[in-house]
């Protein structure tokens, strides 16, 4: 157990030096690296077991939004093969380097043709939601507000939305934003899905809003719910206590709106 604890050690500052501010260290044994191909994010979260890298595995997250679920499963595969292909082996580096190549051949692909090229182009410009309020055509649809709730001074308020468009979402936040108090939160943590059975395109996106992963973990909760056309939006009052993994959980409770007591209020 001492050798898997040196050889881990001896790992993490290795991976340290080459992708330096990627890697965020959580606690000696868990960690996480950003991993970004251009416009393509993914973020991979680690947790070593004891045992690693001499008898067993790391255990391992993938966060990936732009990602389908049918391409989540190959790449999982692939992160499978490769610790089965090198057995006792310290194997991070190679599942980081392994998640960069599938991304970059999964963003060449999308590259590829006129028609591909156009949609993209179609994509990016439907997810410009920096437009003015003159710009958005359709009236702000109705947006759900649960109650606030607090841990260590820090207080969540979440709220949902039903939508159509992308320019519901830019009304939507428009609208929020009218709170003052909602402008003035520390963070607001949002994520969209639009789907458009018509055009069978899936649109989503996501932001941070300086909640460092949030908005990503924010997505791949709609993802896991498997909810489309809907944007969440959560609200963080930040209260001078760092609440660690916590605040994932909580955000995630916000999202849900699981701890409002009465009926969720109508914004608009």
């Amino acid at each position: 157990m001492e050798e898997n604890k040196a050889r881990q050690i001896e790992e993490i500052e290795a991976l340290s030096s080459i992708y330096e501010d990627a890697l965020e260290l959580e606690t000696d044994s868990s960690y996480a690296l950003r991993i970004h191909e251009e416009s393509v994010k993914a973020r991979l979260h680690i947790r070593l077991d004891e045992d690693y890298p001499g008898t067993s595995p790391p255990t391992y997250s993938l966060s990936a939004p732009s990602l389908s679920t049918a391409e989540r499963r190959a790449l999982c595969l692939q992160l499978d093969n490769i610790y089965l292909d090198n057995l006792g082996e310290c194997i991070v580096f190679l599942w980081v380097e392994e998640v960069r190549s599938f991304l970059q051949n999964l963003r060449d692909t999308e590259c590829e043709g006129e028609a591909e090229e156009n949609l993209v182009e179609d994509i990016c410009d439907n997810l410009n939601i920096q437009a003015t309020i003159s710009e958005v055509e359709s009236p702000c649809p109705i947006i759900f507000t649960g109650e606030c709730f607090e841990d260590r001074k820090s207080v969540f308020q979440g709220h949902v939305s039903v939508i159509k468009s992308p320019g519901d979402v830019k009304a939507a936040l428009n609208k929020l934003y009218e709170n003052k108090k909602i402008a003035n939160a520390s963070h607001n943590i949002y994520a969209f899905r639009i789907s458009s059975d018509e055009k069978k395109t899936l649109l989503q996106d996501c932001e941070d809003d300086g909640e460092t992963a949030a908005g990503g973990r924010l997505l791949h909760l709609l993802e896991i719910l498997d909810l489309k056309n809907i944007l969440v939006i959560v609200s963080r009052w930040y209260g001078g206590i760092h609440l660690g993994p916590d605040r994932f959980k909580h955000i995630n409770n916000a999202a849900r709106l699981k701890n409002s007591s009465k009926k969720d209020e109508k914004i608009a």
